[in-house]
């Protein structure tokens, strides 16, 4: 199963991407990130042009999980239960969509098949993308039996 993350935004040089570096170069096979924005589109039009340059970015076929506040709040296992089902029921494609500063469209949400949240608070999106490198790398090793995560 490829895993794939497409992100609203660009991640620069700092902690964020090395957050997010430290914790994908560890998970197997390798998380493809795709990075999508649209700096020309005024604030009215933003969501609507993010939301287009996220499905095009979609694989076919793909299984969705759009993160944002509005979803469920899974535990680490109940989510590295998630990932095993989707991995032995065949997924091809995983993907996780992260909105931009203005979240993500009802279209996107819709298109989910789970619509996931790291808790009630809002995290900057680019934050969000080391914390979800860091769950699947903790997810790997839960399917491992690896005493990174310990409960």
């Amino acid at each position: 199963m490829r895993t794939h993350i497409v992100a609203v935004g660009r991640l620069k040089r700092g902690a964020e991407a090395s957050l997010y570096e430290h914790f994908a170069d560890r998970v197997r096979p390798p998380i493809q990130l795709h990075e999508v924005e649209d700096r020309k589109a005024d604030d009215k039009s933003r969501r609507k042009r993010e939301a287009e340059l996220i499905t095009a970015a979609i694989p076919d076929g793909a299984t969705i999980v759009a993160l944002d506040e509005t979803g469920r709040n899974l535990t680490s296992r109940e989510f590295a239960k998630r990932l095993s089902h989707w991995r032995d029921t065949g997924t091809n494609a995983l993907v996780f969509i992260i909105g931009g500063a203005d979240g993500l469209t009802d279209e996107i949400r819709n298109k989910a098949t789970l619509v996931m949240s790291f808790g009630k608070s809002t995290w900057p999106h680019l934050l969000v993308r080391g914390m979800l490198a860091e769950q699947l790398y903790r997810a790997q090793q839960i399917h491992a039996g690896h005493p990174y995560h310990r409960d």
